[in-house]
């Protein structure tokens, strides 16, 4: 049903249908958080709910100016007010853009409306999965990015305080994710701050409101989901096969369970956006945005960006030194009994690496695909 309710956010062919899809999306995954129904899922649970709802109301009233002062509720590459409308109401307008980006915003979890996301990290990893990679986060940035570029229109927003103050939250959110995951010491909320960090990327993308930023929105949309998935299924499998949750229990692992733990550095090198992998590919589209934005805030998203590529080789290649390289005074016997998982558990995985591995080969046809989107051929 998530998934079908986030095709339906997809496939919409104007903002008040998405909006629907949008608002049903939450109602729908919130039974996953509550899934175990311990005390921490619960409260889980509801802290998503109360955001979830809470941003959606925000974004409602995006939604309700659009009607008012667009010609239409569709989505049309360029936006659809009408200036006529407008009059000198455009300081009220672009206001109203920065609410509805932030209330959208709060299923990408931007700062400060992410704290739900690590909270959620409860939820079974085939959820946390869906969570942190697919279906709730890529809906939110999906909405803003149909909000800036198809209902109100960079023209009208592109050079104004709002571009401004949006591309600075998405900046902030960049680091504050990342330098959040190198102090986490429990494996998911650890990856769960690497998303929050990530989904800031698509957003930074989506601020430089250019064609090319498009591109390089959609790509790391695309890519990420490739990326965190296999990273969350390789936590998954630790922790079905050991019990172990923290980051210091880990010590040792890679010679108990090496295809998870390679896995796992290929994904690492992913997210920190090593060339031949598919997150330099999109990282390297939103640095070379930002540079032909000729916007100076947009320069600063680049230190942001490199930043970010530092933190996250400091969380990530944390977890496989202490994997691969525990010291010679660690005793191996007391992870006696743990092994990689079966076939059915490793299968995923080998498919997502190979994913990685692809993209960032032969990543041609779909950042080409995505030239032609933001162009409006498609």
């Amino acid at each position: 049903m998530t998934y079908g309710v986030t095709l339906g956010i997809a496939l919409s062919a104007n903002l008040l249908t998405m909006y629907f899809f949008y608002e049903l999306l939450t109602l729908v995954t919130v039974p996953l958080v509550m899934h175990t129904l311990t005390r921490e899922a619960i409260l889980a649970s509801r802290k998503y709910l109360y955001y979830s709802l809470g941003g959606a109301a925000f974004a409602f009233i995006g939604l309700i100016f659009i009607i008012i002062y667009g010609s239409s509720t569709d989505f049309v590459l360029g936006g659809v007010l009408d200036l006529e409308k407008i009059g000198d109401r455009t300081n009220v307008l672009l206001l109203i853009y920065v609410i509805a980006f932030m209330g959208f915003g709060v299923k990408a979890a931007v700062c400060p409306f992410n704290s739900w996301l690590p909270d959620a990290g409860v939820a079974p990893t085939p959820v946390t999965a869906l969570l942190h990679a697919v279906a709730v986060v890529k809906s939110g940035a999906f909405a803003i990015m149909r909000l800036t570029y198809y209902s109100f229109g960079t023209t009208f927003l592109k050079g104004t305080w709002a571009q401004t103050t949006v591309m600075l939250v998405v900046m902030f959110t960049i680091v504050y994710g990342c330098s959040r995951g190198v102090k986490e010491t429990h494996l998911k909320r650890r990856l769960a701050y690497s998303t929050i960090s990530n989904l800031s990327y698509i957003l930074f993308g989506v601020t430089i409101m250019t064609p090319l930023g498009m591109v390089g929105a959609l790509t790391h949309l695309v890519f990420h989901a490739m990326m965190k998935i296999s990273s969350f299924f390789c936590a998954g499998a630790v922790m079905h096969q050991s019990g172990k949750h923290y980051v210091h229990e880990l010590d040792g692992m890679g010679y108990k369970m090496p295809r998870v733990f390679g896995i796992f550095t290929v994904s690492s090198l992913a997210l920190m956006g090593v060339p031949g992998f598919a997150g330099f590919v999109s990282k390297w589209n939103l640095a070379t945005a930002a540079v032909e934005s000729g916007n100076g805030i947009a320069y600063g998203g680049i230190a942001c960006l490199l930043v970010s590529a530092l933190l996250t080789a400091i969380y990530m290649l944390t977890i496989v030194v202490r994997a691969f390289f525990p010291g010679k005074d660690f005793d191996m016997e007391t992870l006696s009994g743990i092994k990689d998982p079966n076939w059915k558990m490793l299968v995923p995985l080998f498919v997502f690496t190979i994913n990685m591995i692809m993209l960032g080969l032969w990543s041609a046809p779909f950042v080409n695909f995505f030239a032609d989107v933001a162009a409006g051929v498609y």
